[in-house]
């Protein structure tokens, strides 16, 4: 098992990421959350874009899960689609790089499986998340030898819409555990610290948070929506 698996086993990933709409837009700021997620007792933290790993890195030593989101004309396809991402992310040093592992065309007609296979050949020591939406593609992720399998984009592909990870059983959660052998992370829309509790009893093997974390926009949402029932 890859060492930064073995760091967050039953243990919480604080995803730091925000984007050039959002009000914390800033590698600066991405930073400063991570010192913050790192004092809260956070094992990693999952961030966007080379900029923001490099700042990150520079402020704290827990190991980073990287992605780059980056729209393609030619593809539904933003986190980490292409091997321009993976060398920004290798670059930028960080531990273990997530890419989308779903089913949908990605851009300039590369296939996830040779996505994968140039990585593998070109950064052999680091670890590869699958971010999939349904148990097929996790079943697909662990046959392509990912590392891990995060439940990343349920409810975010055209044919999840409206799913979530974090569901009133886990039933997706669940039903992927039961096709992988493949450590399985419980990612999306966990709200809550319950809802992380629970789906490291439903048998996720770590759990990443965001939003409920580190976009203050979202947190200030869910107290106004329930003062307002």
């Amino acid at each position: 098992m890859h060492d930064v698996l073995i760091e967050i086993k039953g243990k919480l990933v604080v995803s730091c990421q925000a984007l050039q709409h959002e009000p914390l837009h800033s590698s600066y700021i991405m930073g400063r959350m991570a010192i913050a997620a790192r004092e809260g007792g956070a094992s990693a933290i999952r961030a966007n874009s080379k900029a923001d790993i490099k700042e990150i890195k520079g402020n704290i030593e827990l190991p980073v899960i990287g992605i780059v989101k980056r729209d393609y004309p030619d593809s539904d396809v933003y986190i980490t689609a292409t091997m321009r991402e993976i060398k920004e992310l290798a670059q930028a040093g960080t531990e273990m790089i997530a890419m989308d592992a779903t089913k949908q065309s990605r851009p300039e007609g590369e296939t996830l499986e040779g996505l994968v296979e140039k990585t593998r050949r070109a950064y052999p020591d680091v670890a590869l998340m699958a971010d999939v939406s349904t148990t097929g593609e996790a079943i697909q992720a662990e046959r392509l030898g990912f590392d891990c399998i995060s439940t990343t984009l349920v409810g975010y592909t055209s044919y999840t819409e409206g799913q979530r990870t974090a569901d009133d059983d886990f039933a997706i959660l669940k039903d992927i555990l039961a096709n992988v052998s493949t450590p399985v992370i419980a990612e999306g829309k966990m709200d809550t610290p319950e809802l992380a509790k629970a789906a490291l009893d439903a048998g996720a093997f770590s759990v990443v948070v965001g939003g409920a974390i580190t976009r203050p926009q979202q947190i200030t949402k869910m107290f106004v929506n329930q003062l307002n029932k």
